[in-house]
């Protein structure tokens, strides 16, 4: 498969840099990953802070990548010992061809210790502080309110496939962890999302685009799509903030 071929190259290009651990997440390792779809969601562990020469491998690293199928999907965020407690804290991380830095958040961490894949070296529950209950709650809520509902606000997101998808489907799981205090993959939202009230036609253009032969949709289509999605969901998040906070 040219995931595995493009993981072994990955792991043999990291070798020098000395990993302690490397662990997938998301769909590669929930059990919803579809080959050619999904990011390829990764955590490395290195045995030092990345300094300004360590990024500057990595870099070359990703680079020399480049020619591999699904290079471009591979996303790696970048641990050292003395930083994998801090979910606040941002990391180096390689995505959609740049190295910058963000957090491991909560949500990403609670995924580790439940069902992280471990790629490389040491497992997520020997490196990585434990996620409360609170903790991972408080997160799911902030992020519904600060970061999703303000981007209701404008439309033009609403237009684009991953707005949709990553929208409602983030409420889907968001909703279910508050419920529930479980995690749940995309495919499970996906599904969530028709109880919760979603529209169906939109629910359908994600079944469609994701596990189905998708085709490109009609502008007029995209711009209803968008509609709908966002006097939906602007709704919801602020039912499911007002129900939690």
């Amino acid at each position: 498969m040219p995931t595995d071929t493009l993981l072994d190259r990955f792991l043999q290009g990291l070798e020098p840099l000395a990993p302690v651990a490397v662990w997938a997440h998301g769909s590669l390792a929930g059990g919803d990953y579809q080959e050619g779809r999904s990011d390829l969601d990764l955590i490395a562990v290195l045995d030092r802070p990345v300094t300004a020469r360590t990024a500057w491998r990595l870099g070359l690293l990703h680079a020399r990548l480049r020619a591999e199928t699904l290079a471009e999907q591979l996303h790696c965020t970048y641990l050292s010992p003395d930083s994998v407690a801090d979910s606040a804290r941002r990391h180096p991380t390689w995505a959609h061809g740049q190295l910058f830095k963000r957090p491991v958040t909560p949500v990403t961490r609670r995924e580790l210790h439940t069902f992280g894949r471990v790629l490389y070296g040491e497992s997520p529950g020997a490196v990585l502080p434990p996620v409360s209950d609170t903790e991972l709650a408080g997160f799911v809520v902030r992020d519904q309110r600060d970061f999703w509902r303000p981007a209701v606000r404008r439309s033009e997101l609403w237009r684009q496939d991953a707005w949709v998808d990553l929208g409602l489907l983030t409420f889907a799981r968001a909703t279910v962890t508050m419920r529930d205090g479980d995690l749940i993959s995309k495919r499970q939202a996906r599904a969530e999302l028709r109880g919760l009230g979603a529209p169906g036609e939109v629910v359908g253009d994600i079944e469609r685009r994701r596990y189905g032969n998708p085709v490109p949709p009609a502008a007029d289509w995209t711009v209803r799509r968008g509609e709908l999605t966002r006097s939906y969901l602007g709704p919801a998040i602020d039912t499911l903030v007002a129900s939690y906070s």
